[in-house]
């Protein structure tokens, strides 16, 4: 059994919408848990990651999505009985009042769960004040940067021979994070966000409130074609809510001089950029080396 099988057994049991970790743990007490081979610490996010997926690529997908707060995971083919009254009530109950009072650094371990859940992105957290360049430091590096690995989809032999060849298929990640992105900061956040992730192969400016006037979305969409910079929108009340309103540029060849002036003055960086070798070497990811994963209730919960 995978895990989208075993998410449609425990739905279709239960007859009602269920969040991933809802999911997991109704299915570890049928005992459905012995018939999957799961070997990682936290698979009701790898069941979140699985069925976000296959709602977004399989027009065949048996599953839906309701946009309620947690995210909720119900089948098309079953009966649409379910008290949505009630739904809609446990979901004000859990919506994150808004508010000024996070910082901007509160919101990383967001999106790390984020991009680690729906695109098994490694982050690294990169502190400004830790820089020898402090005057500078903010538009020299980003709050996060990021790592993808072909480690957890190759097999050894093919990670060996891609070092031969010099094709690691490894790609690196730059995110400027603000609170909010409206007209007043739009160039200043943007621009900072293209001077800071110039080396890497995708940059993303990433905020929480965006500004929905069409006028403003137009202008963010200009800005990404012309300059590359994507833009992640997170949802605080909801992390699997959050999405990718639009794509970066990828970039195949990373700029290393730039890298070497990051390293040079950011320590952070330059254990990101070690422990990266580390990891490749050994074939082996070392999560407790990057950011911290919390499941996304976890991260409702310390938000509240």
């Amino acid at each position: 059994m995978n895990f989208i099988q075993f998410a449609e057994k425990v739905i279709k049991d239960e007859n009602k919408p269920l969040t991933p970790n809802e999911i997991w743990q109704i299915g570890i007490q049928k005992g459905y848990d012995k018939q999957i081979n799961s070997t990682g610490k936290t698979p009701w996010e790898t069941i979140g990651a699985r069925l976000y997926v296959d709602i977004r690529d399989n027009p065949n997908t048996l599953f839906i999505k309701l946009k309620l707060k947690p995210t909720k995971f119900y089948l098309k083919t079953l009966p649409q009985e379910y008290d949505i009254t009630k739904l809609k009530k446990e979901q004000e109950n859990n919506v994150i009042k808004k508010d000024t009072g996070y910082t901007e650094r509160d919101l990383h371990k967001f999106l790390s769960y984020y991009v680690y859940t729906y695109n098994f992105i490694y982050t690294k957290t990169i502190y400004h004040e830790s820089s020898s360049k402090k005057k500078y430091a903010q538009w020299l590096h980003p709050d996060i940067v990021g790592v993808y690995f072909p480690l957890e989809q190759w097999e050894p032999e093919i990670l060996d021979i891609s070092k031969d060849i010099g094709n690691l298929a490894i790609k690196l990640y730059s995110y400027e994070i603000k609170k909010e992105l409206n007209f007043s900061n739009l160039r200043e956040s943007y621009f900072q966000a293209v001077s800071n992730s110039s080396w890497a192969n995708e940059g993303y400016l990433v905020a929480v409130e965006i500004d929905p006037d069409d006028e403003f979305l137009d202008e963010i969409k200009r800005l990404s074609n012309s300059f590359g910079i994507g833009l992640i929108k997170l949802d605080i009340n909801d992390p699997d809510s959050s999405e990718i309103l639009f794509p970066a540029k990828q970039k195949d060849i990373i700029d290393i001089e730039t890298m070497n002036k990051i390293l040079q003055i950011n320590p952070d960086f330059k254990e990101f950029i070690k422990r990266i070798k580390i990891d490749l070497n050994s074939k082996e990811i070392r999560k407790e080396k990057y950011d911290e994963i919390f499941d996304s209730e976890e991260l409702v919960k310390k938000s509240k």
